[in-house]
């Protein structure tokens, strides 16, 4: 048994922004095990102060790269929630068409890119280019593929133009969306492939009881607004999201931590998962289960089979969707904002978990309280109590590089936005 370790590692890589992961074992006890956000804040709910409500959508889809859509979509929500307008079934299709864009080249971006150079044990992807040139080639066509897609719906790859408060500012062309619904039934094979790579590696075993919150399901898999559920029996309102998430400070982080039934819970494509496997596309389910990924699984490296699980619904349910879109009569592409006093709050599911935006307007649309509450800020505190369980599981069984990969591969498993939690 080895008596003494030590696990620093500073700036965690593959990762978007910047965390810390420390180990100690002394005498075979464990001194520390802990998971340190040491990003800069940034003030967004601060710049929104006395803004025009036109102006959220623009400034809220900074927040961050990836998820640029889905702080988008929250954010119309949010005002839309607040002035009182219910968008019509031709935009909610197109944008929760959008939506599934930026969860397809997250994912993709994510188990390609950051997560499969530790199971092909290089240190980054840039190695997998002369070993494994066909994967990396197709994992970028597939994220080019959805990005694309975002070109021709949202107006742009990341921050979208064209989705605004009461609709669209333009719509795609259906000869477009005929084009990407082909590419997307060619896609599904490449996808095939990912499944079967994944398939062969070993997934670490490690299981720790969590409580995994999620937008609900009603007749389909949750991703823009509706009831929020935890796999604890927990249902409250979109409009309650503050007792879901009952945000705090600790010591060692920059980004406040949440809990509700327990000391911590877990967003993400897992959580979904977990909490609404029934509404998957028949061919997410069958992925889902050849891993053995059926609820509740409470191993936080599955995370990254549930982001290729949604790989696959998200596909799936863009090939129905734009067929539905083409064999309608597009409408008139947006309503009139009238604004109003009043608070709006908005749930989304962006890739790494569920995304909260509330605001306060004055009579005139005018800004007067903020909160954006952001889904890897829900997430540390259960990362820290996994890491801790990690260390106690495997610590003094582990040389200390092995034990640094594990902890590693478990916080990149989360697929953490560090710089947006810390927002």
């Amino acid at each position: 048994m080895k008596k003494t370790l030590n696990v620093n590692v500073k700036h965690l890589s593959r990762v978007e922004g910047h965390g810390n992961i420390n180990i100690k074992f002394k005498n075979g006890k464990l001194q520390d095990a802990r998971w340190e956000v040491v990003e800069t804040p940034r003030f967004f709910e601060a710049i929104l102060r006395n803004k025009q409500w036109d102006n959220a959508p623009v400034l809220t889809s900074r927040i961050c790269g990836i998820c640029s859509i889905g702080h988008t979509l929250a954010s119309i929500r949010a005002v839309e929630n607040a002035f009182g307008i219910v968008p019509d079934e031709q935009t909610r299709k197109l944008r929760l068409l959008l939506k599934h864009m930026e969860t397809l080249q997250s994912h993709v971006l994510h188990l390609c890119f950051l997560v499969l150079p530790d199971f092909m044990n290089t240190g980054s992807v840039f190695p997998l280019i002369k070993s494994h040139g066909d994967v990396v080639l197709l994992a970028a066509r597939l994220k080019k593929l959805a990005n694309d897609a975002c070109d021709c719906i949202g107006g742009r790859r990341m921050h979208p133009t064209r989705t605004v408060v009461g609709g669209f500012t333009l719509l795609p062309k259906k000869e477009e969306l005929s084009t990407i619904c082909d590419k997307f039934k060619e896609s599904l094979q490449d996808l095939a492939v990912v499944a079967e790579l994944f398939s062969g590696f070993s997934i670490p075993d490690f299981e720790r009881e969590t409580e995994f919150v999620s937008l609900k399901g009603d007749g389909s898999y949750p991703f823009i607004g509706g009831d929020l559920v935890s796999s604890d029996g927990v249902q409250m309102k979109e409009k309650d999201y503050k007792e879901m998430t009952n945000e705090y400070m600790v010591e060692q982080s920059t980004s406040k931590w949440c809990k509700l039934s327990r000391d911590s819970f877990a967003v993400g494509a897992l959580a979904r998962v977990n909490n609404n496997f029934e509404y998957l596309h028949p061919a997410a389910k069958d992925i889902s289960r050849s891993f053995g990924l059926v609820p509740v699984n409470c191993n936080p490296y599955m995370n990254n089979v549930a982001q290729l699980v949604e790989c696959v619904h998200v596909v799936n349910d863009s090939i129905a969707m734009i067929s539905e879109l083409l064999d309608s009569e597009y409408t008139t592409p947006r309503q009139k904002v009238k604004p109003k006093k009043g608070i709006g709050v908005a749930a989304v599911e962006v890739p790494r978990g569920i995304l909260y935006h509330c605001y306060e307007f004055d009579k005139n649309g005018k800004m007067l309280h903020s909160d954006c509450v952001i889904p890897t800020g829900q997430n540390h505190a259960n990362i820290q109590h996994d890491l801790e369980g990690l260390a106690q599981k495997f610590g003094t069984k582990k040389a200390d590089a092995d034990l640094e990969l594990l902890a590693s591969m478990l916080v990149r498993a989360y697929d953490p936005c560090i710089s947006c939690s810390v927002h």
